[in-house]
């Protein structure tokens, strides 16, 4: 017999990475497509806030009140009266969605609360006020 190299010398042990590379790009792709539509896009000048900033859940419902005094959630117009009944709508957990308000500096404060009463009406009570974080 003839010493020659053997079967196991000559396999070659290369892990292809060809699925996980396309995943990856698929995963991309989604998260390209998906932050954007994530974004809250109602222009308000925020007041200053000393606060430290916190992370924003995924799972979050924005109210936002511009200069003009317009109410929006998730950058749809909608009547203050209204604002209960949509939030309603859109609670799918059993427990209340997180809700952040954020008003623009010359938003009067009557308004504010209103919008702060209509969420305790509708049975939110994790809500949160967004301010502009003040870089030192």
């Amino acid at each position: 017999m003839q010493a020659g190299p053997s079967d196991d010398e000559d396999t070659i042990a290369d892990i292809n990475v060809t699925p996980f590379i396309d995943v990856a790009l698929v995963l991309l792709i989604v998260f390209m497509v998906a932050a954007p539509l994530a974004r809250v896009e109602v222009p308000v000048n925020l007041p200053a806030s000393s606060a430290p900033q916190t992370e924003r859940p995924a799972d979050l419902i924005v109210i936002s009140l511009d200069d003009k005094g317009q109410t929006y959630l998730k950058d749809q117009p909608i009547a203050l009266d209204e604002l209960a009944a949509a939030l309603r709508a859109l609670q799918i957990a059993p427990s209340p969605l997180p809700v952040h308000v954020q008003a623009d500096v010359a938003v009067n404060y009557g308004l504010v609360m209103q919008v702060l009463d209509a969420l305790r009406q509708g049975g939110f009570t994790s809500v949160a006020l967004v301010g502009r974080e003040v870089v030192q």
